[in-house]
């Protein structure tokens, strides 16, 4: 027979198995994600089970499928509750795919502009010659939205004019 010491393991053991540091269990453990074990009053020392070093890989591995934490809480969630449908995880994995992808043209655009603005720079001089500090001043300035305010975050039109404006220079050099 196994001693209940044997099966229990500590918190940096638990931390090493999961592939986890011991203050991410301990954080994991503020937001809900875990739960943290009762102190035993004769040892002092939380002993963790084998179910809770498994809940830490799964949200690792959830981690590194780009799922945010409240996004992981739902899927635990989805896994505890004993009438769930695979269907609901497989909308949410749908879900992230497609906030990926966007990320990813999002981040094709970034690399797109940063080629052109790398394309225009004379790689040398005063910065006030730097066409790459001139189009990042051009692109900082909000411009009014719709609804009044400010739309620094959408700037796309200025963003376009700054670049065509980088690549006419570019020409008029060349």
């Amino acid at each position: 027979m196994q001693k209940p010491s044997s099966i229990l393991t500590t918190i940096g053991a638990a931390a090493r198995q999961a592939g986890v540091g011991v203050e991410t269990i301990r954080f994991y453990e503020r937001r809900g994600l875990v739960r943290q074990p009762g102190k035993p009053a004769a040892s002092g020392a939380r002993h963790y089970p084998p179910e809770t070093v498994a809940r830490l890989r799964f949200i690792r591995q959830a981690q590194q499928l780009g799922f945010s934490l409240r996004q992981i809480a739902n899927l635990l969630a989805l896994q505890a509750a004993p009438d769930s449908d695979s269907a609901e995880v497989r909308i949410a994995a749908q879900a992230k795919l497609a906030e990926i992808e966007r990320m990813m043209a999002q981040l094709r655009e970034m690399r797109a502009a940063l080629r052109t603005l790398l394309a225009a720079c004379p790689g040398g001089g005063g910065l006030e010659a730097c066409s790459i500090m001139d189009a990042l001043t051009h692109l900082s300035r909000p411009t009014p939205s719709a609804n009044g305010g400010t739309d620094a975050d959408h700037d796309f039109p200025d963003r376009r004019h700054a670049l065509r404006r980088l690549r006419r220079d570019r020409q008029d050099v060349a």
